[in-house]
């Protein structure tokens, strides 16, 4: 079981910056596991904002288009940690900001795991 928490949220005026963390728990090594962040805008459903892949993949970096140049996922592996940054926040990028961690499964046993946390509020006023 790996638990995710994530902080850093709050209110911030358009053309504003936030700095997102997220922290998984103890484990198996994290630089095995992808990471993500998903955000939920008010009545709309969960999209994904932005991935990095594990060292499988190089730490490959994604984004969706509507945060493409504005966000900046970053990963600290000696702690456990995924940074997002955002810079140029719209009122449209006010959500509920989840970070996601996908632990690679056993071949043979188990398929790969993802853990969500519980999210933590972003609000970008007009």
């Amino acid at each position: 079981q790996v638990q995710v928490e994530e902080s850093g949220g709050g209110l911030v005026q358009a053309g504003g910056s936030l700095r997102l963390s997220c922290l998984a728990s103890p484990g198996v090594t994290f630089s095995t596991y992808n990471m993500a962040w998903y955000r939920r805008p008010p009545g709309e459903k969960r999209e994904l904002a932005t991935m990095v892949a594990s060292i499988t993949k190089d730490f490959e970096i994604n984004y969706a288009s509507s945060v493409q140049g504005r966000f900046t996922l970053s990963r600290d592996n000696a702690n456990r940690k995924v940074f997002l940054q955002m810079s140029s926040l719209k009122p449209e990028d006010t959500a509920m900001y989840y970070c996601k961690a996908t632990v690679p499964g056993v071949r043979g046993l188990y398929g790969d795991l993802d853990y969500y946390g519980p999210g933590t509020q972003v609000v970008v006023s007009a």
